[in-house]
């Protein structure tokens, strides 16, 4: 399953949570919130079919920071800040993604 099909089950399993991620396509850096299962590019358009992944398979996923919902950019509340893949495989597992 690819990495961010598991990161919008995750948000599925855990509405309370966003997921804010950092990764690098290529040599350009994205962030993409990912909530209640759908995925968007904070950085560059987002198709509107969501089929097309936001993050191609060979992504870099960087960072991965948890907060609270509701999202407020102005004031975000973080549960996690930093994690690295490894670090939030054991999340992930934990709800059975």
């Amino acid at each position: 399953m690819n990495k961010l099909l598991r990161l919008e089950q995750y948000t599925l399993k855990r509405p309370q949570e966003l997921l804010l991620v950092r990764a690098n396509i290529g040599e350009e850096l994205d962030e993409v919130a990912v909530f209640k299962g759908f995925s968007s590019s904070l950085t560059r358009s987002t198709a509107s079919d969501p089929d097309v992944p936001v993050l191609p398979d060979g992504a870099d996923i960087i960072a991965i920071d948890r907060l609270r919902s509701p999202y407020n950019p102005d004031a975000p509340q973080y549960i996690q800040q930093g994690l690295t893949w490894e670090k939030m495989e054991p999340l992930l597992t934990q709800v059975g993604v």
